[in-house]
């Protein structure tokens, strides 16, 4: 681990949570809402500062309820109430999980009615309910009379910038990450197998100093890679082979998000010259991205100039998105999002494109708005493709 970074402080003070709370209600208030309802990790997280890996586990439902007025109280099983007791929650509501007829919501529909029957959920894009259907359904049923209200615009308006106390956790992975990419060639070599690859990749960010490395995947080939997104298959790394690695890895429950490409012994001109596009693509975004700007200005300065330098095409469908405490969070750098930067907000730029028929080539950075120039997260990729070899 590199000494010279010394690790954020875990956790986060309760001022920090006591301000998501007023900005919560506010907009509560604002939207006419008596409570809000949530059951993914993140949002629970968001607001009681619960942070488990226990969550990998779908046998249990969780919920965490923020009144109009008053702390956030949790509805949660018996397993986690003395998790849940060492964050500033205090009121913890309990029951014995799994139980094969009544999983909690007897108590959550209790919980509810003691606040009123206007609820807001989160029902818009890249929003989930972790919870059986049919459960929900009774929900609904014992709550007669309660109106379901999607609270979307809320929470994305809530989560969307960061506070520095945030972005330093943030920045902090991508620290560790990208002195695990400048590992590279000690890490990588012609005729090591792509599953070896990973795997000393992985243990690399975690002896750097991440949390975990939730997500890593990645693609390899000759002369370019056809995918970005498989696991390993237990191909050899020869050479010719351009490798990219794209990494979500964690610290204190915060992502980090970007890749890296790497060319073993040689790479032939056509692939350089699609490296320095996406990088040229990256450059633009970074100009662009200013408070005030769009989402959508963001797509199109990265896309085009990739269209300009004859990219086949892109079909991902997003250059980028938001970033924290999960891996991919809106907004999206799309010709249709008109999003508008703030300052705080923590972005990834992504450009990517088909440069030859079943060869693409990415590129990925973080950034946090700033007034003015945005503020680089991850240490930029070279400006040349590397050459490992």
């Amino acid at each position: 681990m590199n000494t010279d970074r010394p690790p954020p402080q875990r956790g986060f003070p309760e001022a920090e949570f006591a301000r998501r709370l007023e900005r919560a209600q506010d907009f509560m208030g604002r939207a006419t809402m008596d409570a809000l309802l949530f059951t993914t990790p993140e949002d629970i997280r968001y607001f009681s500062g619960f942070l488990t890996q226990f969550f990998q586990s779908p046998t249990r439902p969780w919920f965490l309820i923020v009144p109009k007025a008053g702390k956030p109280v949790a509805v949660i099983p018996t397993i986690g109430e003395v998790a849940m007791s060492r964050t500033w929650i205090e009121d913890i509501r309990t029951w014995s999980s799994p139980h094969p007829t009544d999983d909690g919501i007897s108590l959550l529909a209790g919980t509810l009615a003691e606040f009123g029957h206007r609820i807001g959920l989160p029902m818009g894009r890249e929003a989930a309910l972790r919870m059986p259907l049919n459960d929900f359904a009774r929900l609904r049923q014992r709550l007669d009379g309660a109106e379901f209200v999607d609270a979307s615009p809320i929470i994305q308006a809530l989560r969307l910038v960061k506070s520095e106390l945030e972005i330093e956790k943030i920045a902090y992975a991508c620290a560790a990450v990208g002195d695990a990419f400048d590992a590279a060639p000690e890490l990588f070599s012609v005729g090591q197998s792509d599953v070896e690859a990973f795997r000393r990749f992985k243990i690399e960010c975690l002896e750097q100093g991440v949390d975990d490395v939730s997500y890593l995947v990645g693609g390899a080939g000759a002369g370019g890679y056809g995918d970005i997104i498989s696991p390993p298959s237990g191909r050899a790394i020869q050479t010719g082979d351009v490798l990219i690695l794209d990494t979500g890895c964690t610290y204190d429950g915060y992502f980090c998000d970007f890749d890296r490409n790497f060319a073993f012994d040689n790479a032939s001109d056509h692939v350089r010259r699609a490296y320095d596009t996406v990088y040229r693509a990256t450059t633009a975004g970074l100009a662009a991205a200013r408070p005030g700007a769009s989402c959508a200005d963001l797509f199109h300065a990265m896309q085009g100039v990739m269209a300009a330098d004859g990219a086949l095409g892109n079909d991902v469908g997003r250059l980028g998105h938001g970033l924290g405490l999960q891996l991919t969070e809106g907004p999206s750098n799309t010709p249709f999002d008109e999003t508008e930067l703030q300052p705080g907000m923590v972005m990834t730029l992504e450009p990517g494109m088909s440069f030859a028929p079943g060869k693409v080539m990415v590129h990925e950075e973080n950034i946090v708005i700033r007034d003015g120039e945005p503020q680089l997260l991850s240490r930029r990729a070279a400006p040349e493709l590397p050459v490992i070899g």
